[in-house]
């Protein structure tokens, strides 16, 4: 099951961050949300809206984890944001594998494609950004029911 969206603006990216901390924080046991897009795409700008949406975001200062591979948010729940960019072809070490399994955070990675998918959690939101002549295209993936649940809610009414 899948779910493509056209958001023209880095507005629209933060309104989508937010629609899905929304539903997402309410979940027992919340997907993960892979994001693999190009330099510049909105995977950042999203993770922002997500973040900033949430309990105690006020003391979350978001920011693209690239040098230190990991930010943890103390926001309900928490969010653990992974960058894989400069893992390009080396394994991530246990921290990433331990956040994926926590079931009172949030896993968010982004440059999800240098992590072989055999690697990738059952239960995840796969947000693929697609080029396009204006804005940001961008085509959600369910992985699992926990994900389905979450397009059929932002799917069309």
């Amino acid at each position: 099951m899948s779910l493509t969206l056209h958001l023209p603006d880095s507005d629209a990216t933060v309104a989508l961050g937010r629609a899905l901390a929304s539903f997402i924080s309410r979940m027992d046991a919340p997907p993960a949300l892979l994001l693999q897009g190009d330099l510049g795409s909105g995977k950042t700008t999203l993770v922002r809206g997500f973040v900033e949406s949430l309990p105690g975001a006020e003391a979350a200062e978001v920011s693209s984890p690239s040098f230190n591979i990991c930010n943890l948010y103390p926001t309900s729940p928490g969010v653990a944001h992974f960058d894989l960019y400069r893992l390009e072809g080396m394994p991530p070490d246990d921290a990433l594998f331990d956040a994926l399994e926590d079931p009172d955070t949030i896993s968010v990675v982004e440059w999800i494609q240098f992590l072989p998918k055999g690697m990738w959690p059952d239960q995840a939101l796969f947000l693929e950004w697609i080029p396009s002549d204006t804005g940001r295209s961008l085509v959600l993936h369910a992985m699992g029911g926990a994900a389905r649940d979450v397009i059929d809610a932002l799917g069309p009414k």
